[in-house]
């Protein structure tokens, strides 16, 4: 684990914060911190490793001490990958938190058998709540619905929904479109929508080291076509900044969306920005 690049001012920027609706602190990768007007805090997929250098190599600054967190709610992961699911960026906040982590079955796995959270980090196995497709949790003042994801690379992903008086926020993970969006679609009146967005790049294998060439995340129409499927109202794309091969530029899914209903409007941020409902 490497020290954060900016000290503890995003921490305490969130610890500060009395949003008036929901507030959203992109940390980079796909890992969003929010806090809502009542105080309630949630972590979705926080991450603060460098990846696997050569193979996977962190492009983006290192936002955060998980340490410095005095205040959570809740940490949910959409599936089991490094970078969604990791002890040294996870494990720390639920010490000092006393946090939930709610996770799919895999994730779980991962904290409890490949990492074992409970060993090497003071987290306690009550902080730990299992979650699948259908299930609808209250924290605080959000209803967290817990909805399918299509991950070809994940063996159980999901996405997120949270409801909250002020409005709704969809995180998917690393989602690709699926058929249940056009449903959910319908069910749900989505402000901001958070999908996936990345390159098709040429990264090197684990055991040859050889460039391969590799899609992990929705291409540019494929993120726009989700993103109208859900009707979201704003499109988040995120992911895109950052692995070494796999960048991509935000800014050209203007071109892609512009002839779509859904999504209104395209909300571009970088790692420490933040957006509100």
């Amino acid at each position: 684990m490497t020290v954060s690049d900016w000290g503890d001012w995003l921490p305490r920027a969130v610890d500060d914060a009395d949003p008036d609706t929901v507030a959203v602190w992109y940390l980079g990768c796909n890992g969003f911190v929010l806090k809502g007007s009542g105080g309630t805090t949630l972590f979705i997929d926080p991450y603060v490793g460098t990846g696997d250098p050569p193979r996977t190599v962190r492009m983006v600054p290192v936002p955060f001490d998980p340490a410095d967190v005095e205040a959570a709610d809740a940490i949910l992961a959409t599936h089991e990958h490094t970078d969604h699911t990791h002890g040294p960026s996870q494990a720390p906040i639920l010490a000092n938190t006393g946090a939930t982590f709610y996770a799919p079955d895999d994730s779980l796995a991962v904290a409890r058998e490949d990492e074992r959270w409970t060993e090497n980090w003071d987290v306690a196995e009550d902080q730990f709540e299992a979650v699948e497709e259908g299930d609808a949790l209250e924290i605080g003042e959000f209803t967290v619905r817990v909805e399918t994801a299509d991950d070809p690379d994940s063996t159980h992903p999901v996405s997120y929904v949270l409801e909250h008086d002020s409005g709704t926020i969809f995180h998917g993970g690393d989602t690709k479109p699926a058929e249940a969006f056009e449903d959910l679609g319908e069910r749900y009146d989505v402000d901001l929508g958070i999908l996936a967005f990345g390159a098709i790049g040429n990264v090197p294998d684990k055991e040859t080291g050889e460039p391969i060439r590799t899609k992990w995340y929705s291409t540019e129409n494929e993120i726009v076509k989700a993103a109208s499927d859900l009707q979201f109202d704003r499109l988040l794309p995120s992911h895109w900044d950052m692995w070494k091969g796999m960048t991509a530029d935000p800014k050209a899914l203007h071109h892609h969306a512009r002839s779509y209903e859904y999504p209104s409007t395209l909300e571009l941020v970088e790692i420490g920005d933040r957006v509100d409902l």
